[in-house]
């Protein structure tokens, strides 16, 4: 499929926009982060809790975050979930960074903190009946052991395998149909078993709490060091391996070019990332380092196409070598990119919360690493070549990628061909 046919665009000629239009950008993501203090990092590298909520009504964040600065947790970060998918979710993630002077006891105070949230939350929205227990905070086994207890279907010594799987039944109700938080009792009518008298003994001991808590997650600092340092020499161990292959498949310019080029997409999408207010963690460097192979793929074609050319344009000059090589592989460069940028924005619009970093992260990433791939790894090696004084790099092999062989100058060959005249 071709979607340009003859295209002939001076892509070299136009190196100080793209170098202009990176600096600005990389400028701009550095004022951001300096502003900021630094990237915003998630608990992975960090350490420290987070607690998600989901509420029935919509939550009111100010006065969250007093009953939170009551509790000592004043620092804590208040982010709502915003979900294309279910508006009205209600739902908020709670922060609450590891502090310096608790890392002594890594274990106790990041429960205290989970317990502080918890405390806060109830001192916010009290239960509708406060000598009830939560049956939005009960879980499927303390479920099970007081039907059992209560035999409410009059089962008597059969009663422990079925009112398991009751039990087992209605929090799977509860929290994939109403995604953990019930708000009238009647719904459990519609799970299999449950009759009036079952419902009549939840009434009795039940009462359903304005919230819920989806899920909490708790890192400590150290770990949180050793992730972040692991993180870092993926990153580097990646970049330094693709550097040898380039050097080795190609020249020793190209792969330099092409780590260049992608150190420059790294950088601008964290940028992006200061910019935006997202914070990093393991899935983002996980969608970081899916950039770097897709970008460096991508200039991979392009340098390949460059070689092959080299061989058929002795006589050109690098820079229409180069400007033909990118033309020729255009097509190719904007189905592909285009078709995996379009992925990842479905995905970004409609894959919620959770993969809502990690796909902001390939959304600028396959923008900025094909922009790179066309205006910055190639601009690099015909810089080079200038510098160098040579009308085309020498050295580059078969297409195949098989040993070298190194080609005159297009001025050398001429002596010698009047030479043998």
């Amino acid at each position: 499929m071709e979607i340009f046919r003859d295209v002939n665009i001076d892509w070299i000629g136009k190196t100080k926009y793209f170098l202009a239009g990176s600096l600005l950008l990389l400028l701009i993501g550095g004022v951001s982060w300096y502003a900021k203090g630094g990237l915003r990092y998630g608990i992975d590298f960090k350490g420290g809790t987070i607690v998600n909520v989901r509420f029935a009504e919509p939550p009111k964040i100010d006065q969250i975050r007093a009953a939170l600065a009551a509790q000592g947790l004043g620092s804590s970060v208040i982010q709502q979930v915003r979900d294309i998918t279910s508006p009205d979710s209600h739902e908020v993630l709670i922060n609450v960074e590891q502090h310096v002077e608790q890392k002594g006891s890594e274990e106790g105070s990041l429960d205290t903190a989970k317990n502080a949230i918890l405390n806060a939350l109830r001192a916010t929205l009290p239960l509708p009946e406060p000598a009830k227990q939560d049956f939005n905070a009960i879980n499927s086994a303390a479920l099970a052991d007081f039907l059992a207890r209560r035999d409410p279907l009059l089962l008597g010594t059969t009663a422990g395998n079925r009112y398991v799987e009751l039990a087992r039944d209605i929090i799977e109700f509860r929290d994939t149909t109403h995604n953990g938080l019930l708000t009238r009792m009647d719904d459990l009518r519609s799970v299999n078993g449950v009759n009036e008298a079952v419902l009549a003994t939840l009434r009795d001991t039940f009462t359903l709490g304005p919230y819920a808590i989806r899920n909490v997650e708790i890192v400590g600092p150290k770990v949180g060091q050793q992730l972040k340092r692991q993180a870092l020499l993926a990153t580097l161990y990646a970049l330094g391996g693709m550097l040898i292959y380039i050097a080795f498949r190609f020249e020793l310019v190209y792969g330099a070019a092409a780590v260049l080029a992608v150190f420059h997409d790294v950088l601008i999408t964290l940028g992006f990332f200061s910019l935006f207010d997202y914070e990093i963690s393991l899935t983002v460097i996980a969608a970081l380092l899916t950039l770097v192979g897709y970008s460096m793929n991508d200039t991979i074609v392009i340098f390949d196409r460059m070689r092959e050319n080299l061989r058929l344009m002795r006589r050109e000059p690098m820079r229409v070598i180069a400007n033909r090589s990118i033309n020729q592989t255009l097509n190719r460069t904007i189905l592909t990119s285009g078709l995996t940028f379009l992925t990842v924005l479905v995905l970004y619009l409609l894959g919620g919360e959770v993969l809502r970093s990690f796909s902001f992260a390939l959304v600028v990433g396959i923008v900025v690493g094909t922009y790179s791939s066309v205006g910055i790894a190639a601009a690099l090696v015909v810089g080079w070549a200038n510098w160098r004084g040579q009308h085309a790099l020498v050295g580059t092999g078969s297409a195949s990628g098989g040993g070298r062989s190194r080609q005159r100058p297009a001025a050398e060959g001429r002596v010698a061909t009047a030479d043998r005249k």
